[in-house]
C-alpha cells in the first residue's frame, strides 16, 4: 500500500502544479438560464473593442466574464482563465454564443485549459464562414427583398418588416445556440459537423431562389429597338425577347456581371461599365434609343 500511495502522490502534485489545470478542480453546475441570457445580451458588444492585434478578444472576455466569475471562486484560477480568454479571437458575431455555451460548460467542469483553448480556436474559423453564408448571403437578401418590395409598392412599414424578420431569426439563434452549446457541451461539436453541410446546402438553395426573384424585380433592362422588315415592324423586346423568356435581358446581364466578377474584375469596374452602358443606351440615335 505504501508503494502504491507513493506512486499516486507525485502524479497528484504534478497536476496541481501544472499550469494547464486549475488549482480548484471541484466541478459543479452553477450556471443558470438567467446567467446564459445575461451573457447573450453582453455578447452584443463583442466587437465594441475590436482591434487588429486580438480582434474580438476583449469583447469575448467581457461577454463570458459573468460565467467565469461564477465558476471560478479561486482568484488565481479566475485570473488564469481571463488571461487565456484574452488571446486572439475572431468569429461571426451572430454565432459566437454556441462557442460561449460550449466553453462555459468546459470551464464549469474544470477541464484542461489547453483543451478549452483548442476548442475555442477550432470553432471560431468555421463558424465565421458559416455565419457569413447564413446571414449576409442568405438571410439578409431575403429580408431586404421582402422589405424593399413592400417599400417599392408604397407600403411605409417595409423597413420595419425587414428589421422584425431579420432580428427574430438573429436573436432566436443567439439565445437558442447559447443554451444548446451549454447543454450539449463538447458533444455539440460532432452534431455541428454532421449538420453543417445540410444547413449550408439548404441556405444556398434558398439564397439563390431569392436572388433569382430579385433579378426579375430590381434589374431593369429593356430594349427599345424596333426591327423594320418591309412594312412590318417587330419590337425586339415585346415581340421577340419576351416571347422566348420574360426578363431575359436582366438575367443575361446579371449572369454577365457574375462571370466578369469571377474573372477578377472589381465591383467598382462593373459599376462603371453599367453606368457607361446606361448612358449609351439612352443616347437618341436616328433609329431611337437602344434601351
Amino acid at each position: 500500500m505504501a508503494s502504491e500511495n507513493a506512486a499516486i502522490e507525485p502524479e497528484i502534485s504534478v497536476q496541481a502544479n501544472n499550469p494547464e489545470f486549475y488549482e480548484d478542480s471541484s466541478a459543479e453546475q452553477l450556471i443558470t438560464k438567467k446567467d446564459l441570457n445575461k451573457m447573450v445580451w453582453r455578447s452584443l458588444l463583442l466587437q465594441a473593442s475590436f482591434n487588429y492585434e486580438r480582434m474580438q478578444a476583449a469583447g469575448w472576455l467581457y461577454s463570458i466574464l459573468p460565467g467565469l466569475k461564477k465558476v471560478h471562486k479561486n482568484k488565481h484560477d479566475l485570473s488564469e482563465s481571463m488571461k487565456s480568454h484574452m488571446e486572439f479571437f475572431n468569429t461571426h458575431p451572430f454565432l459566437v454564443n454556441i462557442i460561449m455555451g460550449i466553453v462555459l460548460a468546459m470551464e464549469e467542469r474544470k477541464q484542461n485549459r489547453n483543451t478549452i483553448r483548442a476548442i475555442r480556436v477550432a470553432m471560431m474559423g468555421p463558424l465565421g464562414g458559416i455565419g457569413d453564408a447564413l446571414f449576409w448571403l442568405t438571410l439578409l437578401p431575403i429580408c431586404v427583398g421582402i422589405g424593399a418590395s413592400l417599400g417599392a409598392a408604397g407600403n411605409p412599414i417595409g423597413a420595419l418588416v425587414f428589421l422584425i424578420i431579420f432580428n427574430v431569426v438573429h436573436f432566436g439563434l443567439r439565445f437558442g445556440l447559447m443554451r444548446y452549446g451549454y447543454n450539449a457541451g463538447t458533444n455539440a461539436i460532432s452534431s455541428l459537423k454532421e449538420n453543417t453541410k445540410k444547413v449550408s446546402h439548404a441556405a444556398s438553395i434558398v439564397g439563390l431562389t431569392v436572388v433569382g426573384g430579385l433579378i426579375a424585380s430590381f434589374v431593369q433592362l429593356k430594349a427599345n429597338l424596333v426591327i423594320h422588315a418591309g412594312k412590318a415592324e417587330i419590337a425586339l423586346q415585346e415581340d421577340l425577347l419576351d416571347k422566348i423568356m420574360p426578363n431575359m435581358l436582366p438575367l443575361g446581364y446579371t449572369l454577365l456581371m457574375y462571370y466578369l466578377l469571377k474573372r477578377g474584375l472589381s465591383p467598382v469596374i462593373l459599376i462603371l461599365i453599367t453606368v457607361v452602358i446606361g448612358i449609351i443606351g439612352k443616347i437618341p440615335f436616328p433609329f431611337g434609343t437602344i434601351l
